[in-house]
């Protein structure tokens, strides 16, 4: 008798009506594979997050991979052994379509990192906007150990931990640990494996009692900034300030602030 084979990999999108609006839980499904990334599993995930973007009511994405054993264990190296070049291409673009949607998203993303992140997975973590790791979770990337260069959103990699590390992580291959994935800010928070969902939700409910709008213009400033110069980053903060008073958030945020100044 043939042993079942492990369910199709997709991803699980679970959204939570709440009082300050949606959350989104977006879950790869291939936990038999590490949550490792192929072609059909990165196409499900680019429009799944782009159906996410589209939602006025979102107010954050969670991010994860199922099972404990990783978050997401890097890209199939199955697929990838048989590439050629054009197919290589088209491969790694995918890559980054899948992180370049998380950073487009208009609201934060928080990755939910339990287990490995290699490779692509790390990639994808350092897409996202806050990550916190549980204490087992294991980092690196891989790439060169497997005669390719670490790409696309490893460019990410020095401005969160500096060049030096960089450099440590891509061009020697080695694994760290959660502990020093927070010495180095590759991660902001480091929780026991039991008490990574409540630490996700303390950080969900900071979010969700700040303004909407000016979380949105908040991160679509970030964004502008990495692109720009501090001339250019000070006039784009000025024309996202003056977006903001475009509603009453401001004047309704600040009048129950001085409200309970004076109580």
């Amino acid at each position: 008798m043939d042993a079942p084979q492990p369910p199709a990999p997709f991803v699980d999108v679970r959204l939570e009506e709440r009082p300050a609006g949606t959350v989104a839980t977006v879950t790869i499904e291939n936990a038999a594979k590490l949550n490792t990334l192929g072609s059909a599993l990165m196409i499900a995930f680019v429009e799944a997050i782009e159906a996410l973007g589209a939602r006025a009511d979102l107010r954050a994405v969670v991010l994860t991979g199922a099972g404990a054993k990783a978050f997401i264990g890097g890209a199939n190296i199955v697929e990838m052994a048989g590439l050629d070049a054009a197919e290589a291409q088209a491969f790694i673009t995918l890559v980054h379509r899948c992180c370049d949607g998380l950073r487009a998203l208009p609201v934060p993303v928080i990755a939910r990192i339990n287990g490995y992140a290699l490779g692509a997975g790390l990639e994808v973590a350092a897409a996202c906007d806050l990550r916190i790791a549980s204490s087992n979770a294991v980092f690196g990337m891989p790439e060169v150990r497997v005669g390719i260069p670490s790409v696309v959103e490893a460019a990410l990699l020095p401005g969160l931990i500096g060049w030096g590390r960089t450099r440590e992580l891509l061009l020697f291959g080695e694994n760290i640990d959660a502990a020093t994935a927070l010495a180095w800010g590759l991660v902001q928070q480091v929780v026991a494996p039991g008490d990574l969902d409540g630490a996700v939700e303390a950080r969900l409910a900071q979010l969700l009692s700040a303004g909407p709008q000016a979380i949105r213009l908040q991160k679509a400033l970030m964004r502008q900034w990495e692109d720009s110069t501090l001339s250019q980053a000070v006039r784009a903060g000025i024309e996202s300030f003056a977006q903001a008073y475009a509603s009453d958030e401001p004047t309704r945020l600040m009048g129950a602030f001085a409200k309970r100044r004076r109580a």
